[in-house]
C-alpha cells in the first residue's frame, strides 16, 4: 500500500488566438479494487463547466468548451491517490486456451478485444508468437513472454516516435516509449485471440530504476482466465504492481489519451506537459516535455478545426 501527490498540468500555447476549444479529459483514477482516490482538484483556463460521464470503457470523462479567443489553454490536476495492488503470481494460474475460448465465447466485449488490427508487416507479428507460443504454455505464461521479448529487442528511446506512429513503423524501427511498446504487444497478444486492452496511467517507482517515471505511462492488460484483468508492464518487463495508477483503459492509445479536443482557428500550437510526483518519503520526481505540433491551418480562418492530443505517453 502506498500513498501518491500527483500533479499532471498539460498547456498548449498558439501563435494567435484560436476559439470554440472543444475537449474531453481522461486524468481521473480509473475505479478499481487496486486503488483508491484521496483527493483531487482539476483546474482549467477561464474555469468552464465541465459535463462528466463513463465511457464504453467505463472510463471516468470530462467534457468542457471554451468559446471565447484565447491563446492559452491549461489543463491541471492535483491528485492524492492510495494503491493496494501487489504483485499476483500470475505464472500460478495454469489455465489455457480452451478455459479462454470459454470466456471469451460468454463475454461480447472480451470477443472485441481479440480483434487485432490490419497491418502491412503481420509476418514479423506472427514470427513473434512462433517463439513464445508453445501448447504447454499458460495463457499467463505466453502473456510474460511475450512481455520479456519486446522488453528484450526494442530499445526504449524518446524521440523517435509520436502518437501517431503506426505498429508496422514501430517494429521497422524496434524503437520507442511505453505507448509504441504496448501497441506492438496489444498486436500480438490479439493476433494469438487474447483479448487484451490497453492502459493509460502514471508510474512510481521511486528510485527503482524502472523506465517512465515522472510522466504519463502506458502497459497492457491481458485476460487470464479464473481470474480476469491482469496488468503488464513491457517497457519494464514487470506484472503492474501498487506503483502503477490507472487512469484509463480502451483499445489502443485514441480511447485512453489524458486530454484531446479540437478548436477553431488557423494557429500553430505548441503543447508542454508536467507531471511530477510526490511520495510519502518526502521525495519529488519533476519532469517536463515540449513538443511542437505541426497543426497550421491553411484555409480560411473561420472555416478551420484543428486537433489537439495530449503528449505521448512515455
Amino acid at each position: 500500500m502506498a500513498v501518491f501527490k500527483i500533479h499532471h498540468i498539460t498547456q498548449y500555447d498558439y501563435d494567435r488566438p484560436v476559439r470554440e476549444s472543444v475537449n474531453e479529459i481522461r486524468i481521473f483514477p480509473y475505479v478499481c479494487p487496486e486503488q483508491e482516490m484521496l483527493n483531487q482538484e482539476i483546474n482549467i483556463t477561464t474555469q468552464p463547466a465541465m459535463h462528466i460521464f463513463e465511457d464504453y470503457w467505463k472510463n471516468k470523462v470530462a467534457t468542457f468548451n471554451i468559446h471565447e479567443p484565447h491563446q492559452h489553454l491549461l489543463i491541471e490536476s492535483k491528485l492524492i491517490v492510495r494503491t493496494t495492488a501487489t504483485t499476483e503470481p500470475y505464472l500460478n494460474y495454469n489455465t489455457g486456451k480452451s478455459a479462454l475460448e470459454t470466456d471469451v465465447r460468454n463475454q461480447l466485449k472480451l470477443l472485441e478485444l481479440t480483434r487485432a488490427d490490419h497491418i502491412e508487416n503481420q509476418a514479423e507479428i506472427n514470427r513473434i508468437i512462433e517463439l513464445i507460443d508453445q501448447p504447454w504454455k499458460s495463457i499467463a505464461g505466453i502473456v510474460q513472454d511475450c512481455s520479456q521479448y519486446i522488453y528484450q529487442y526494442f530499445q526504449y528511446i524518446k524521440g523517435i516516435t509520436n502518437i501517431e506512429s503506426t505498429v508496422d513503423e514501430i517494429l521497422q524501427h524496434k524503437t520507442g516509449v511505453c505507448q509504441d511498446f504496448a501497441h506492438v504487444m496489444l498486436q500480438v497478444l490479439r493476433s494469438m485471440k487474447i483479448p487484451s486492452r490497453y492502459v493509460s496511467g502514471y508510474i512510481c517507482p521511486n528510485k527503482d530504476g524502472l523506465r517512465g517515471e515522472g510522466a504519463t505511462h502506458a502497459w497492457v492488460e491481458a485476460w487470464i482466465p479464473m481470474h480476469g484483468w491482469a496488468g503488464i508492464d513491457p517497457t519494464n518487463n514487470v506484472w503492474v504492481t501498487h506503483k502503477h495508477i490507472k487512469l484509463a483503459v480502451g483499445r489502443n492509445f485514441s480511447d485512453c489519451s489524458p486530454v484531446r479536443g479540437s478548436f477553431k482557428g488557423p494557429a500553430r500550437q505548441l503543447l508542454s506537459v508536467f507531471v511530477s510526483v510526490g511520495y510519502e518519503d518526502g521525495r519529488v520526481f519533476e519532469d517536463k516535455t515540449r513538443v511542437k505540433m505541426n497543426t497550421e491551418a491553411s484555409a480560411e480562418p473561420e472555416e478551420v478545426f484543428m486537433e489537439n492530443f495530449a503528449n505521448q505517453q512515455q
